[in-house]
């Protein structure tokens, strides 16, 4: 059986500008790693279970509302700071075409475009304002104006992701256990199969993007834990 090109086929590639896979990525894990180590400290220092689901409870609420806020506030940002340019680059097609083509061609010998071919082309392109707007954005400044990421996605994608993964080792307290390692374990198994997850996207080993995964957030929970276990020595908490 022959295998259609991949060329020849919608949507072969993943989107990579939507503005959600990262802030998602980045919000599960964060809402992990987080509160697995502030669990992990204050259970150290030897406080009551009740002070761990409220310290674990409060790391949420107060994590996922920073993580939205900074994800729509930075997005943003390079919204507004890649939209500057644009205009800049507008003003220049509008002002010096010609010069503004030239360079184009330029662009386009060096990497290798016979010089004729490469004018042709630049000269084409010009005739259009729009397409060789978007031309001029993508080779100067290397993004794509039309594609640009929401803020609102990035924003709601980190805040829910922050909150589910905060909440993976809240779980066991919530059901009525009171074991900090049995919290921490399942900490370890949600940070393992969120890394799992990702390499979906990847396409790289599940296990070893897991095992990265869990090694980082057992390395927070061992640091956190060994602050809390000397606080709670010294201060006598417990």
């Amino acid at each position: 059986m022959t295998e259609t090109p991949a060329a020849l086929r919608e949507a072969h590639h993943a989107d990579v500008s939507g503005g959600w896979l990262r802030p998602a990525v980045f919000g599960a894990m964060d809402g992990l790693v987080t509160n697995i180590a502030l669990i992990a400290g204050v259970g150290g220092g030897g406080v009551s279970p009740r002070s761990v689901v409220l310290t674990g409870a409060a790391g949420l609420v107060a994590g996922a509302i920073s993580m939205g806020l900074g994800e729509y506030t930075s997005v943003r940002s390079a919204n507004e700071q890649v939209a500057a340019e644009v205009a800049k680059e507008r003003r220049e097609l509008e002002r010096h075409p010609e010069a503004e083509a030239r360079e184009l061609a330029e662009a386009w010998v060096a990497r290798g475009l016979p010089r004729d071919l490469a004018v042709q082309v630049a000269d084409a392109v010009r005739r259009n304002p729009e397409e060789a707007l978007r031309v001029h954005v993508r080779e100067e400044l290397g993004v794509d104006p039309d594609e640009q990421p929401s803020p609102w996605a990035a924003a709601t994608s980190s805040f829910l992701c922050f909150s589910v993964g905060a909440l993976v080792p809240l779980l066991t307290y919530l059901l009525g256990f009171t074991s900090l390692w049995l919290a921490l374990g399942v900490g370890g198994v949600g940070l393992f199969v969120a890394g799992a997850v990702v390499a979906r996207f990847t396409n790289r080993p599940w296990w070893t993007s897991g095992l990265r995964q869990f090694l980082l957030g057992a390395a927070a929970a061992g640091a956190t834990y060994l602050v809390g276990a000397f606080i709670g020595i010294q201060g006598g908490i417990g």
